[in-house]
């Protein structure tokens, strides 16, 4: 990864809270340190932003920005762990940010309302103050995946894209700046094949415990990158069916002629 050097300490509160994860073999106080400097961009603060979110605060990850333009609906709350019924006709990414600000004071999380897009990466990602660590595609459609992948690839910013269904899930870390190859490599033109991207949880339907184990897959991926600098998913797509309840990897390469990455 690309952002290696982090600055301070950790608090004497900050030792206390993370110190299960301190004395883990393999999981020390610099990766500790790392992740706390790391800045991270989560578009969609739904199903699988929430879980993903909520573990990488607990975990003491030290800036979170939650970009998502939608409300919260009752139909939300079977899996969206961070809303209560009260939250209701709020924003999602201001309602998620202060919870989760709630949930670990040591961190920074803010939310915009916003559905990003190629003009207005650069600024929603902040760019003129440095790229993000990582960027965590959280989002529940084809269209607006592939967005965010060209984003990473123009940018030339991590990406750990999820995705969850019914009973099934997908995870990949894609980083362009090793030209290993993107989303688009992986899926092809199914990305802008309009019969499949009408299928979203809105009208397929999604069991509650697949959003929470996709998206703290997606979180466990994510500290690892972060802490550790290791990308458990070089170059595989995990697969996850929680109906046989297995999970499978599926290896993929850079496609020499993909119209996103190729030419990068």
């Amino acid at each position: 990864m690309a952002h290696t050097s982090y600055e301070g300490q950790l608090l004497d509160e900050e030792l206390l809270r993370y110190a299960r994860q301190i004395l883990l073999d393999g999981w020390d106080i610099d990766a500790q340190l790392r992740l706390k400097s790391a800045r991270v961009v989560m578009i969609g603060a739904g199903g699988l932003g929430c879980p993903a979110s909520e573990t990488l605060v607990r975990a003491g990850l030290g800036q979170i920005h939650l970009i998502d333009d939608d409300i919260i609906e009752a139909s939300n709350l079977q899996r969206q762990t961070l809303f209560l019924p009260e939250d209701i006709g709020q924003t999602k990414a201001l309602t998620a940010a202060h919870m989760l600000e709630r949930i670990n004071p040591l961190i920074t999380a803010r939310g915009t309302v916003a559905r990003l897009s190629e003009d207005n990466a650069y600024e929603l990602l902040d760019m003129a103050t440095g790229k993000p660590d990582l960027l965590l595609d959280c989002t529940d459609n084809f269209a607006t995946r592939d967005v965010i992948n060209r984003i990473s690839v123009r940018y030339q910013i991590p990406l750990l894209s999820a995705s969850a269904i019914a009973m099934q899930g997908q995870l990949a870390l894609f980083e362009p700046q090793l030209n290993t190859g993107c989303y688009h490599c992986v899926f092809g033109s199914v990305v802008l094949d309009a019969a499949a991207d009408e299928r979203t949880c809105a009208n397929s339907g999604v069991l509650a415990s697949t959003t929470a184990i996709m998206g703290n897959l997606q979180a466990n991926a994510a500290l690892q990158y972060l802490g550790l600098t290791k990308n458990p998913l070089t170059n595989k797509l995990l697969i996850w069916d929680g109906s046989q309840m297995q999970q499978r990897l599926m290896g993929y390469r850079q496609d020499a002629a993909c119209p996103v990455c190729s030419s990068h």
